[in-house]
């Protein structure tokens, strides 16, 4: 399993989305959460499971929320660049690459 490493902007996507789902129903966000860490412990141990989608960034989608994960490997690691809605401007995390 590789090590991951959040983009500090990845981390505020994370954070900021774990906590509005806990505003809008106690326990929803801890759901919302584990699933997100459910699946980078997927992307950390065979991140080449997932689709390439730009450049050298691959996508990774959450079953049960509408987020998905974009990450790149670098010297064995995985960096998280977004934790991104689905209905977001895909622009916007296109430019962190």
């Amino acid at each position: 399993m590789r090590p991951v490493i959040f983009r500090k902007q990845a981390r505020t996507e994370f954070d900021e989305a774990g906590d509005w789902y806990e505003k809008e129903r106690p326990g929803l966000g801890m759901e919302f959460m584990a699933e997100i860490q459910l699946l980078i412990q997927r992307i950390a141990s065979t991140p080449e499971q997932f689709p390439m989608l730009y450049r050298d960034v691959r996508k990774a989608v959450a079953r049960q929320f509408p987020y998905c994960i974009y990450f790149r490997e670098r010297n064995q690691h995985i960096v998280v660049l977004a934790v991104f809605h689905s209905a977001r401007d895909p622009a916007v995390w296109k430019q962190r690459t």
